[in-house]
């Protein structure tokens, strides 16, 4: 399938590592100019310096999600200069913990990063869509926007959120040739993952290996999923073959979600 990516101006944020790393990767690899979006700079050079590049002009963007206003600043000043195609919002999720037990600060940090932060790399980016009648922008979120993960409090409150948001301004943009979709992964082989299994093996007394294999069990394809299946679900989404698509929350998630 010819996804018709090749030249596409695309912004992805946390992208040195993780899924969103590995989503970078996959528009490198179908001709797309990658714009990099992450707080290291070191790490976004060694991220540009692997990317596929057959006379592509991919950049970076350093930027740390919890200053939501230099974000803006440096999105907005960049986008005057380069015309974006496709934004994708990706970065790191809170810290786990039940919701009750959360400080405000927590919430408020985690709404900054996400929703804030979110809503002003659209701005940034909607006038070129508006005028070119074309664009895309996809969230990744995660599965609990349909139904709560355990222990992961604010995560669970502020990923919610930020669907409605997408839902919202995915109505408001449809006229203009513009969707606006979340992809919802699953159990990912991240650091994040990672860290979760860390988190409960301490909280549990269990081995890594216990808590991995338990978690597991309740996928129904019986694995974690890799970084690179998300990123093909984002590449499907970005691409032309997805124009009638919009306003959707798609799980990749090997089928865990117990709701449809």
């Amino acid at each position: 399938m010819n996804l018709n990516l090749n030249g596409k101006r695309v912004l992805v944020g946390g992208s040195t590592a993780g899924i969103g790393k590995a989503i970078a990767h996959a528009f490198a690899k179908e001709g797309a100019h990658v714009t990099l979006i992450a707080r290291d700079k070191t790490k976004l050079e060694s991220t540009k310096n692997e990317l596929s590049n057959h006379n592509q002009d991919h950049h970076i963007l350093v930027a740390d999600y919890n200053n939501p206003e230099y974000l803006r600043e440096i999105a907005l000043e960049y986008c005057t200069q380069h015309q974006a195609d496709i934004l994708i919002n990706n970065t790191g999720g809170p810290s786990p913990g039940q919701a009750h037990e959360a400080l405000g600060t927590g919430y408020m940090t985690a709404f900054q990063q996400h929703l804030i932060c979110n809503q002003y790399l659209a701005q940034a980016v909607i006038p070129n869509m508006k005028s070119k009648k074309y664009g895309r922008i996809i969230n990744i979120i995660s599965t609990s926007v349909r139904q709560p993960i355990p222990n992961l409090g604010i995560s669970n409150t502020i990923r919610g959120a930020v669907a409605s948001w997408s839902k919202t301004i995915s109505n408001e943009l449809g006229p203009f040739g513009i969707t606006v979709n979340n992809i919802l992964p699953g159990a990912t082989m991240t650091g994040r993952l990672e860290g979760l299994i860390q988190s409960k093996s301490k909280s549990s007394g269990n081995s890594l290996d216990e808590v991995s294999k338990e978690m597991q069990s309740k996928i129904p394809v019986g694995r974690f999923a890799e970084p690179q299946e998300v990123a093909d679900a984002v590449l499907f989404l970005a691409s032309e073959k997805a124009s009638y698509i919009n306003g959707v929350n798609l799980p990749v998630d090997g089928g865990r979600l117990d709701c449809i």
